[in-house]
């Protein structure tokens, strides 16, 4: 007979990060937030899909703001306190993630827009006939 392996739930270790960068990724599918330190290792991260949204409902504005605020929190954990943040893609949670993070007591030093722009590269998908 099989023995159930016992598996150790490592507790997460309080980091003392008082400065990072979020990261808003907000495709027209989803959204990403990946809050890291100055050297760029995530401390944490959450998206749409994470907070139980499927579908459609992923790429809402508020989904994006559950996400962030979820993300956000994960981070004030570590003692995160203010936040560069640095927004790429064109989905609609970009704003709203934003405004998350603010509203959860994060002072915000700088947003920087770093959405790639092709210098004419890639032909584009077909346009959508509805």
């Amino acid at each position: 007979m099989a023995r159930d392996k016992t598996t150790r739930v490592r507790k997460r270790e309080r980091k003392n990060i008082t400065a990072g960068i979020a990261h808003v990724s907000a495709s027209f599918n989803n959204t990403m937030i990946t809050i890291a330190d100055a050297q760029g290792n995530a401390i944490s991260w959450s998206s749409a899909g994470a907070q139980g949204f499927k579908g459609s409902r992923k790429s809402t504005p508020y989904a994006a703001q559950m996400a962030a605020e979820d993300a956000g929190r994960k981070a004030q954990e570590h003692g995160m306190k203010t936040l560069e943040v640095e927004v790429k893609g064109p989905g609609s949670g970009r704003e709203s993630a934003l405004r998350a993070l603010q509203s959860i007591g994060f002072t915000i030093t700088s947003i920087r827009d770093v959405t790639p722009i092709p210098h004419n590269g890639c032909r584009p998908p077909k346009r959508r006939r509805v």
